[in-house]
């Protein structure tokens, strides 16, 4: 099937689910890449602090504010 046919279908409500094949899909953008940023203590207990109120790790918590701090710049 062809992508302008998958997204038809896919627009007009269709299951389109039997066309894909989900071991082997991907999402745009979202391929990870590893980087190494270096915080003063004092940021990195803040974060902790945050993360433990939140219930979320510290890793998550900087992920969610730099999108979101990139998602308002972008505007």
């Amino acid at each position: 099937m062809k992508a302008k046919e998958f997204d038809k279908r896919f627009d007009a409500g269709e299951d389109i689910s039997a066309f894909v094949d989900y071991a082997t899909a991907t999402r745009p953008n979202q391929k990870m890449k590893r980087v190494n940023v270096d915080f003063p203590v004092w940021m990195v207990h803040a974060l902790d602090q945050e993360a433990r109120r939140l219930g979320v790790t510290r890793q998550s918590i900087i992920k969610v504010w730099l999108a979101d701090r990139l998602n308002r710049e972008a505007v």
